[in-house]
């Protein structure tokens, strides 16, 4: 499955791509402790072995995960990775961009590409989790059309090495329009 929006194309993995995920994430020297810490499931320090693993990760029909990358006239750049996961509240997002590219508006389109994608997918209701300590996270899902819910729990990240709190957003997908599909009930779409 591939995304194509403004600016950006957001792929699967390919196993190839571990290298380049380790550059951008598992490197002190590109603020990856920055990035990493505001997720729940990556570790750090980043290690080539959890790089490896995110790209070898098995596609789920329903849950889809990208890499967020960056076309430009030599390739692309690969600036992030954005996924859709089961989680124990429903459908979670979650997502990270490198900080050379952060308050360019990247982080909102790629989510709004994806909440796209989840809409056709079935998916009603999305959530999204904030570390309070990362306000910026909760600007790009307000942008994107999530809301607070007011909610702020533990959430674990294994970087923090503990729990932390985080504040839950959530947005209500309305279902795929049915405007091109004939008033014949053989016709509609399920």
């Amino acid at each position: 499955m591939f995304i194509r929006s403004e600016r950006l194309f957001l792929r699967p993995g390919w196993p190839e791509d571990w290298n380049e995920l380790f550059d951008e994430i598992g490197s002190v020297r590109n603020s990856g402790e920055a990035i990493v810490r505001n997720l729940a499931t990556a570790p750090w320090p980043y290690t080539a072995d959890a790089a490896r693993g995110f790209v070898e990760t098995p596609q789920a029909p329903r849950h889809p995960h990208f890499l967020i990358t960056l076309p430009h006239a030599d390739g692309s750049r690969l600036i992030g990775s954005i996924k859709l996961a089961a989680g124990e509240a429903g459908t979670e997002l979650g997502y990270w961009i490198v900080p050379d590219l952060w308050n360019r508006g990247y982080a909102t389109e790629a989510v709004r590409a994806v909440l796209s994608l989840a809409r056709t997918l079935g998916h009603r209701r999305v959530i999204a989790n904030q570390f309070v300590d990362n306000p910026a996270s909760g600007r790009v899902l307000r942008k994107a059309g999530f809301c607070p819910t007011g909610e702020i729990g533990p959430r674990f990240s294994f970087a923090r090495g503990g729990e932390a709190p985080a504040a839950v957003h959530a947005i209500t997908l309305d279902p795929p329009c049915e405007c091109d599909v004939p008033d014949q009930p053989e016709m509609r779409a399920a």
